[in-house]
């Protein structure tokens, strides 16, 4: 790029202010002559006096051409400002391209370091395929194979295969390398089950998006693969594209209609997207292809909560009730009752809830506010009791054991 003039440092060099003429300029520059002159610098100083001189003069030398060209041979103060904030935005500029070079190339160090330990040691084994693909990471591509090395000794021999590709060069195990005959074509079925075990890899790392990346191949590969669509719908969800797991969820139903794994799926993805109706209708539908697993019919009666149909729901979660009860299932049965208005339908479920599990706080304190709205005030009292020993932090309750304990009559003691 294109020198700028720094006029902010040249002018602080000369201590000189704006506006300035070419005069100015030369009076600035025989001042500071007389104080910065070599033949006047303290022993062992000259050479500071002798470069600041001459940064001095230098800077005079530019000035004085700025104010030959300026018009009527003055330089205003507003285009010094110009000029320095000109300047400035330079050296902004080159400081930053000088930063991303650095940082470009500390991160080829250490790409190099991780990646290509053996770049600069001759091959220890001739090269006889030269072109492979690795198995651990097939989204690489097909790479050029530079050379093979071998590292250990005795019965600890490991053999290392460096290798070309699209994203750089990479050092990989020569066991994980599959090499490459363009003269015939490459199996569907090898596609992807070379795609499976990537995906796998990315998400046992927990990293669900390069795992739907790996998938995508897969499925191209076989788009009716049940497997393939199960663990793209599954990485797609875990990554947070909700979208993009309906559309998976979608051709995983299509490949296989007559079980229920796909429909559960798809009810729990789009109650994620806040589509209560469209999941209320694959949950549904999941627990009709599986009539007696008792999770589909809670989620179902959950659902139909959530869309305000309390008969529907009651219906769902008796049925789940039968099916073999569990407290989530059995608190939102409670609740079911409790907007009919069916105390004891809601005492009931709750009181059923903490037989269940006795340790559940949430179960308890739905038992004590069901039973506060009866006249079994001791219960009551029993009920918050034990869900303040359970959850002592909670001031809901502690709020209920205060006004159901107000509210007990009081007996007159024995004369």
């Amino acid at each position: 790029m294109p020198q700028v003039l720094d006029i902010e440092q040249a002018l602080l060099l000369l201590e000189l202010e704006p506006p300035f003429e070419k005069r100015d300029v030369q009076l600035a520059r025989r001042r500071q002559a007389k104080i910065w002159h070599p033949d006047l610098a303290p022993p062992g100083k000259q050479i500071e006096h002798e470069r600041h001189l001459k940064a001095i003069n230098e800077a005079a030398d530019q000035l004085e051409s700025l104010a030959e060209g300026s018009r009527g041979g003055r330089v205003s103060r507003n285009a010094v400002k110009v000029s320095a904030a000109a300047a400035r935005a330079a050296r902004a500029e080159a400081g930053r391209r000088a930063y991303e070079e650095e940082q470009a190339r500390r991160a080829h160090e250490a790409d190099t370091r991780v990646n290509d330990p053996f770049g600069a040691r001759l091959p220890d084994h001739s090269v006889v395929h030269r072109y492979a693909r690795c198995l651990s990471y097939p989204e690489w591509g097909v790479g050029e194979v530079a050379g093979i090395y071998f590292t250990g000794s005795e019965d600890d021999i490991q053999q290392w295969a460096r290798v070309r590709f699209q994203p750089g060069i990479r050092t990989v195990p020569a066991g994980s390398l599959q090499f490459v005959d363009f003269s015939r074509p490459d199996p569907g079925h090898e596609r992807v089950q070379r795609f499976m075990t990537a995906a796998q890899h990315a998400m046992h790392e927990g990293d669900f998006r390069l795992a739907a990346q790996r998938l995508i191949y897969a499925r191209d590969a076989e788009p009716s693969n049940i497997a393939v669509l199960r663990l793209l719908t599954l990485a797609y969800w875990q990554a947070g594209s909700l979208n993009a797991a309906g559309r998976s969820v979608r051709d995983w139903i299509r490949a296989d209609p007559t079980r229920p794994a796909a429909q559960r799926y798809a009810a729990r993805i789009y109650e994620d997207m806040r589509a209560f109706d469209i999941a209320a209708q694959a949950a549904l539908r999941a627990a009709e292809l599986g009539p007696e697993d008792a999770s589909s019919w809670e989620r179902v009666g959950r659902l139909r909560l959530r869309l305000m149909d309390r008969a529907g729901a009651l219906d769902a979660l008796e049925r789940a009730r039968r099916l073999g009860p569990s407290v989530d299932g059995l608190l939102d049965l409670a609740l079911a009752h409790h907007l009919g208005g069916d105390l004891g339908g809601e005492v009931t479920a709750t009181e059923q809830a903490t037989l269940l599990d006795n340790e559940r706080p949430d179960a308890w304190s739905r038992y004590a506010h069901a039973l506060a709205r009866t006249d079994r005030v001791s219960d009551a009292i029993a009920a918050a009791e034990r869900a303040h020993h359970l959850a002592p932090h909670d001031e809901e309750v502690a709020d209920l054991l205060e006004r159901l304990r107000a509210a007990q009559p009081r007996v007159l003691p024995a004369a």
